[in-house]
């Protein structure tokens, strides 16, 4: 008999027979081919760890998959139990921490397979973007990855999918040809253009609130090598960086996605020398096409001030990921942003002097506005739920906060800085680019009003029940 206080007493509030608890576990651990885990059992916290190590979080029973079926057989575990169903795959986008809940892991549902003759993938939801893209450069493709070839191949592209591909060819749920999915209710379903197409509607931008994809097939572009980096300016050049970055950007071809960042690198030994411990605002791009093409329109930059660093290169698109320099290792750190329409002179000063120390220390913050336009904007906005596709900028800040102090003090600044800009904010958000509380409260301003009610009625039919409230915050109706 196996034997867990802590899962008895969740199922105990949640079950209306909290005396077959054990009973359902047991049949789940015969149904599934991966493991099953609770509260004690060696592995469980390894499992419930999430890539940002400021979730602490501990789910009733975890569920590691490694096929379909386990999802299959976790989430009729879940409706004879009552538990809520939450899941993660790298844990870099955690919206709502799956405490008292059922967490299916996916990480073990990995496999990538690339279709060179139609220029597709199909992927399993497990799958890291590196992975896709070390199989689609074998035969001169790309996926639409994001900055991070890290971060898992799913969330990211339910809730939009923003990467140095997006103004050539559009966001990553554009590419999206099929999903599989298991439902609320246990079926295994497909979604696609021809069949289950509100769902298919749906899941373009609803995240992981309608079902569970257990894998998708995707289109892959002719890709292979891009003009792209960074130029590094000092922290005093930082006004004029931004202006002439908003002038800049109204000039660039779709074949150019670029961003401006604002950096301040932490004092320790992992930061290169010249750039520890210093602010600087630094221009990115990823140019695909022509190579002299790109190179002229950096030139320009080059030409209006050379920078600090220089580091635009021709380079493979399987190095992609040297332009954003992600981190790779898990790190406490805490996010925000919102859909900007343009920059005025005050909005440029706000960015200012919230991203650049002036008399006093700041916290470790990163602002980043990633330009949108291109084909992010070209695709109906009624093919899929996601919304706000005519933002000009994308602003995101992220921090590094490792104790609850520093979660306060990125809050307070950053809400600061979101209040002075204020006039120059659609009102929209990217929801890939909030989290935890902030992500469930401002759900609804990360559609338009037809896409949320429509995202309701779909939440209504499919989970009435709200068993996948552990995503973003769309309610059945009542």
């Amino acid at each position: 008999m196996i034997r867990n206080d802590f899962l008895t007493q969740t199922i105990a509030r949640l079950s209306e027979k909290p005396e077959q608890g054990d009973e359902y576990l047991e049949q789940l651990q015969s149904e599934v081919c991966g493991v099953v885990l609770v509260y004690g059992d060696p592995g469980y916290d390894e499992a419930r760890r999430a890539w940002n190590l400021n979730v602490d979080q501990h789910p009733a029973v975890i569920v590691v998959a490694e096929d379909p079926r386990d999802v299959v057989a976790a989430v009729r575990y879940a409706r004879q139990t009552g538990l809520g169903i939450a899941v993660q795959s790298t844990g870099h986008g955690v919206v709502r921490a799956a405490n008292d809940a059922l967490l299916i892991v996916t990480a073990g549902l990995k496999d990538v397979q690339i279709d060179e003759g139609m220029n597709t993938a199909r992927v399993e939801a497990g799958a890291r973007w590196g992975e896709v893209l070390e199989k689609a450069q074998r035969v001169g493709l790309a996926p639409l990855l994001g900055s991070s070839p890290n971060v898992g191949v799913m969330g990211y592209t339910l809730g939009g999918g923003m990467g140095w591909l997006a103004r050539k060819y559009g966001m990553a749920l554009d590419s999206v040809l099929a999903f599989e999915v298991v439902m609320p209710d246990g079926r295994l379903v497909h979604a696609s253009a021809r069949e289950n197409t509100e769902l298919f509607w749906g899941l373009r931008g609803g995240g992981g609130a309608l079902g569970i994809v257990t894998a998708m097939e995707i289109n892959l572009y002719p890709v292979t090598s891009v003009y792209g980096g960074n130029l590094f300016y000092p922290a005093a050049m930082a006004k004029q960086v931004l202006t002439r970055y908003r002038d800049w950007v109204q000039t660039l071809p779709d074949a150019m996605t670029t961003s401006v960042v604002i950096m301040n690198y932490p004092p320790i030994p992992a930061v290169p020398e010249p750039l520890r411990g210093q602010t600087m605002v630094i221009v990115r791009g990823c140019f695909t096409g022509d190579v002299e093409e790109g190179k002229r329109l950096i030139d320009e930059w080059r030409a209006w001030c050379a920078p600090q660093i220089d580091a635009f290169r021709t380079m493979p698109f399987s190095e992609v990921a040297s332009i954003s320099m992600d981190p790779v290792n898990p790190m406490p750190s805490k996010h925000t942003g919102a859909w900007l329409w343009g920059l005025t002179d005050d909005a440029i000063d706000a960015l200012v002097r919230g991203g650049v120390p002036q008399n006093e220390p700041l916290p470790l913050v990163f602002i980043e506005l990633r330009h949108g336009g291109g084909a992010i904007t070209r695709y109906d906005g009624e093919d899929a739920a996601f919304s706000h596709r005519m933002g000009v900028f994308n602003l995101f800040i992220n921090g590094l906060t490792p104790t609850p102090e520093a979660r306060d003090a990125f809050t307070r600044h950053t809400d600061v800085i979101k209040a002075q800009l204020q006039p120059v904010m659609t009102g929209g958000v990217y929801l890939n680019f909030l989290e935890g509380e902030e992500a469930r409260r401002r759900t609804q301003d990360g559609y338009s009003a037809e896409a949320y009610a429509r995202l309701t009625a779909l939440k209504t039919a499919f989970d009435p029940t709200n068993r996948l409230a552990y995503s973003y915050d769309i309610r059945p109706a009542q």
